[in-house]
């Protein structure tokens, strides 16, 4: 606890996100014992909670409510129960659950000035994580799982395995709530947790999980000075216009490509507050040619990343190789289209529209 919030700048409001489950509820009376004794390491510590009612089970209401009253009782204040409508847009249960989870707990946040939402994940959850980005194919930062600290989000429980945190609930009394879709086998987090770990663990012996949290660990550090290295390359190479029209070519210049594949779910785009998207339309990024061929490949797609996240766009594996096969001289110009309403294309090589220096460049234009 004490150095995840050391990691967050020693937040002095926190929330804590529970669903009364034994990890939140451990993570709860943990935060609580700081909290009443008015800070931590010499550092003020004000903490209240959220609890999340999802709508989605029959007597959820009144599972949020009696969490809520344990976590008053903890000493947390405030605590607020907010209901949620998850609307499901394309994307699985899990991810429409998640996505109004987290932005419910956001906007608590924010309504209270909290510096810090802490959640309750496990060393078991970061395995599950890795595990399924294996499965997926995900690139390494996918596979580099759950940051300590990412932004607002803070898990302090990610070195501790779950049966500990019913451990720590059993030694406060708490008697926690527990999930019955973590048991229901038509979500695939929930086989992952239930048969395919303890497959794992019978079959290569015990360690499975601390060995894919490790490997999330090692390839974290990796990931951050790859991400590091291609947001300074990305600030010297980018030229960004206003105008799309000032790069894009006529339709002679640019012959579509009909080696297109279809887009996968499979994760490349870089991580971090730092890439959030501008939103502004008809804008358009050009990077030259040369110096974007001469990068190391690890490099030069999440620089193409981050050309598409700068216009608001969202890349998948199949597209980011589509985009980077413009780079060919001899291959198709383009246009590519990315999801999110971009197109990219390789410059023409007459050099007589704006942004001649870029002769052969990479163009990606936003639509919006």
């Amino acid at each position: 606890m004490k150095a995840a919030l050391a990691e967050a700048g020693w937040p002095r409001r926190v929330l804590v996100g529970c669903s009364g489950g034994p990890d939140s509820l451990a993570l709860a009376a943990a935060v609580a014992h700081f909290a009443r004794r008015g800070g931590v390491s010499g550092h003020p510590l004000e903490a209240g909670a959220v609890v999340v009612d999802h709508q989605l089970q029959e007597g959820s209401g009144e599972v949020a409510r009696t969490t809520a009253g344990v976590l008053g009782e903890l000493g947390l204040a405030p605590v607020r129960v907010v209901a949620v409508d998850v609307q499901r847009r394309g994307e699985g249960p899990e991810a429409a659950a998640r996505a109004a989870r987290l932005a419910a707990l956001e906007a608590e946040a924010d309504r209270w000035g909290a510096g810090a939402l802490l959640l309750g994940h496990t060393l078991d959850d970061q395995a599950e994580q890795v595990l399924l980005g294996l499965a997926r194919g995900s690139g390494p930062r996918a596979l580099a799982g759950m940051r300590r600290v990412r932004g607002l989000y803070v898990r302090p429980f990610l070195t501790l395995r779950r049966a500990d945190t019913l451990d720590v609930c059993v030694a406060e009394g708490l008697e926690p709530w527990f999930d019955p879709t973590n048991e229901d086998p038509r979500f695939m987090r929930s086989r992952v947790r239930t048969a395919t770990m303890p497959f794992l663990e019978a079959e290569l012996g015990p360690g499975v999980a601390e060995g894919l949290a490790r490997t999330a660990a090692l390839l974290a550090a990796d990931a951050d000075y790859l991400d590091g290295e291609a947001q300074r390359i990305y600030a010297s190479l980018a030229e960004v216009t206003s105008s799309a029209a000032e790069v894009t070519p006529s339709a002679a210049e640019v012959t579509p490509s009909a080696a297109e594949v279809t887009p996968s779910a499979a994760e490349v785009t870089p991580r971090g507050r730092d890439m959030t998207p501008h939103r502004g339309g008809g804008r358009a990024v050009v990077l030259p040619g040369p110096e974007l061929r001469a990068l190391p490949q690890a490099l030069r797609s999440r620089v193409i990343a981050l050309a598409v996240t700068e216009l608001g766009g969202q890349l998948t594996f199949e597209r980011l190789s589509a985009v980077e096969r413009l780079l060919e001289p001899r291959g198709s110009a383009g246009p590519v289209e990315v999801p999110g309403h971009v197109s990219a294309f390789r410059q023409p090589r007459d050099g007589t529209r704006k942004g001649a220096g870029h002769r052969g460049g990479l163009v990606l234009v936003s639509h919006r």
